[in-house]
């Protein structure tokens, strides 16, 4: 065995060389998996299997004879816990293997390395037994220990697998991401490769959400907020606390010597040449700085309301709606039910060059090409109701106001919907008829809101069943009475859920679409809110008048077209 091979074990390298070697690939053909590996991050023993140039059996055994240890096949098999516990579960994550038996005074360990000497000497040092190595499949060494330890991620396996891409493509992906140099220079390479290994994951995930959060004196926890639910992705070691913090703030420009504020920064990089942005938001908590990445992918916007989740008679409603001169557009719902991205598809259909569209946010979360985006900038007195006076005089033809939070706001909003400008903005009310009361009492009067709101709309977003997984499931009598009033034939109905796959992360779920609750301001609607009716008079006028359907009926109907579950829709209707 070479000095070479002793000192820098199974790498990807190896692994292609020996393909070479053995006439198994061309010269031409490894180099293509590399270009493969730089792009997606996967490992090359990975890239070999999906390929199909060998299955795992012989690509395994092939390795075997070549470091001359023996293969060991894990698949299907079960270990006693206690044994697996003789060797921590960072230290087993940190150097992918496995101690699973004990005999004769060694340890037997699997590994995806049996030539690190240096995991040798860790073992031997922590337990007081000798190793006896096995070579083992890294993923079915990730399996045994998940099946034990739960499905985690160590950072130590993370930075493992950024180590064990070819130099090259590491520097490739630093380079593209535009937020480090000389990472294998620097003293700070673990963490730098760490952090960036947690946003290029995030956005691989299709995370709208990081969060890096330390708890008490041990804990440091880095979860992923995906189709609206927080997920564990891994406790990197409270001691990587700090500079964690540090790198992140570093990359936002924000102060890292204030550790006793709240920050706000944004992060800007570049992946495979599109650009995508951070929100990064800091706070000094008890236990230590927390920070939160909003992810702004445009990629991951959709501009096209017929993506969106509208039924066909809501969504002829509101396209009609839109395409008025005039008048106030609400879009209502709490945080993160998706009302930003509700009003970017508004006005990226209303986008042309015969309209002027100004909009003014808090902060500009995606830019419009045609559009003009003011941020808001309270503390210089760049206000919501100080941009929106302003429009006034740039002559628009729509006007966008991120949010209308007080009665200064509400007045101008409705003064420009009177002189014949379309504006759209949010509020937050549970549903439709709400936004009517909440005007109401910020001080605005009656008369006012009936002559100027055209349309509310009430949203909230509901995780889709996964289409890999889906499978019908059998329906109770409660559940096809409560569907049986939405849909006329309760007898056939069907429901759907996933059972758990890979491309859904065993949830059931992927992707998320709206639910929705449409009151158009007609005469019957206007008249209530002149006169200030009450509340639960405008609803039942909306519903039995207007025909319109609450959000959990909209959600029903989904429901029965095997988009979502009740679940879903039950918790996210009463949110």
């Amino acid at each position: 065995m070479t000095r070479s091979l002793k000192e820098k074990g199974i790498t990807g390298e190896f692994l292609l060389n020996l393909l070479v070697s053995k006439k198994i690939i061309t010269s031409k053909e490894a180099e293509e998996i590399c270009r493969k590996q730089g792009e997606n991050g996967l490992p090359v023993q990975r890239i070999v299997l999906d390929s199909g140039i060998l299955n795992k059996i012989e690509m395994m055994q092939l390795l075997s004879c070549e470091i001359g240890i023996p293969y060991l096949d894990l698949e299907g098999r079960t270990f006693d816990p206690s044994i697996l516990a003789l060797v921590s579960e960072e230290l087993s994550r940190k150097h992918n293997l496995a101690t699973i038996d004990k005999k004769n005074g060694k340890l037997v360990v699997a590994m995806a390395n049996p030539l690190d000497v240096f995991a040798h000497d860790e073992i031997r040092i922590l337990t007081g037994f000798d190793v006896e190595p096995y070579l083992a499949c890294r993923e079915d060494i990730n399996k045994v220990l998940d099946s034990v330890y739960g499905i985690t991620e160590s950072w130590q396996q993370m930075i493992g697998e950024i180590s064990s891409l070819p130099i090259a493509a590491v520097e490739d992906e630093v380079e593209d991401m535009e937020i480090t140099k000389g990472i294998s220079e620097s003293h700070e390479a673990p963490v730098i490769a760490l952090v960036n290994l947690i946003l290029l994951r995030a956005i691989k995930e299709s995370a709208s959400d990081i969060h890096i959060e330390p708890f008490g004196d041990k804990s440091l926890r880095v979860r992923y907020r995906i189709d609206g639910i927080l997920h564990d992705i891994m406790s990197p070691p409270r001691s990587l606390h700090m500079a964690i913090i540090s790198r992140v703030k570093i990359m936002s420009h924000l102060n890292i010597a204030e550790r006793r504020l709240p920050q706000d920064g944004r992060i800007k990089v570049q992946v495979h040449g599109r650009e995508i942005n951070f929100r990064v938001s800091t706070i000094p908590a008890v236990n230590g700085e927390s920070a939160v990445l909003r992810i702004l992918d445009p990629a991951q916007i959709r501009l096209d309301l017929k993506t969106l989740g509208f039924s066909k008679d809501n969504f002829i409603k509101f396209q009609e709606l839109i395409t008025r001169p005039n008048g106030i557009i609400l879009v209502t719902g709490p945080t993160g039910s998706g009302k930003s991205t509700t009003l970017y598809a508004v006005l990226n259909t209303l986008n042309s060059l015969e309209k002027k569209i100004m909009t003014i946010e808090d902060p500009v979360e995606y830019r419009l090409d045609g559009i003009n985006q003011l941020q808001a900038k309270p503390k210089i007195g760049l206000t919501f109701a100080a941009g929106l006076r302003s429009f006034l005089r740039q002559d628009p033809d729509i006007m966008l106001v991120g949010e209308i939070r007080d009665k200064e706001t509400a007045e101008i909003a409705i003064q420009s919907a009177l002189t014949g400008h379309l504006v759209l903005s949010t509020l937050h009310t549970n549903d439709a008829p709400s936004s009517v009361i909440r005007l109401v009492d910020m001080g605005i009067e009656p008369f006012l809101i009936s002559s100027s709101v055209i349309g509310i709309l009430a949203q909230r977003l509901v995780r889709k069943i996964c289409s890999y997984c889906k499978k019908e499931v059998p329906i109770t009598n409660e559940i096809k009475n409560i569907l049986g009033e939405c849909h006329s034939d309760s007898e056939n109905i069907k429901i759907f859920h996933g059972e758990g796959c890979s491309h859904c992360k065993n949830t059931g779920y992927k992707g998320r679409t709206a639910i929705f609750e449409f009151m158009i301001v007609n005469d019957c609607i206007r008249e209530l809110i002149y006169r200030n009716a009450p509340l639960s008079e405008i609803r039942e006028a909306a519903i039995k008048v207007n025909g319109m359907l609450t959000l959990k009926e909209d959600g029903l109907q989904k429901v029965i077209e095997g988009l979502t579950t009740m679940e879903e829709v039950m918790r996210a209707a009463s949110a």
